[in-house]
């Protein structure tokens, strides 16, 4: 579900403060801090912008 395009323009990460951009992946919306490699999930349109609630964007590395 797409973010009103005036909403993405004001919100910040609330850990960096820094620019979040909206991505779409298997039916689901993620705004994303790439400075702080997390994922912020929209739930029923309301992103939940809680850094407890971020998902990282890291990938996971075998033996690391």
């Amino acid at each position: 579900m797409s973010i009103n395009a005036e909403l993405l323009e004001i919100l910040v990460c609330p850990r960096c403060k820094g620019e979040i951009v909206q991505r779409d992946q298997d039916g689901q919306s993620y705004l994303d801090c790439n400075a702080c490699e997390l994922a912020f999930p929209v739930e029923d349109g309301i992103p939940v912008m809680l850094v407890e609630e971020a998902e990282s964007l890291r990938s996971e590395v075998p033996g690391a």
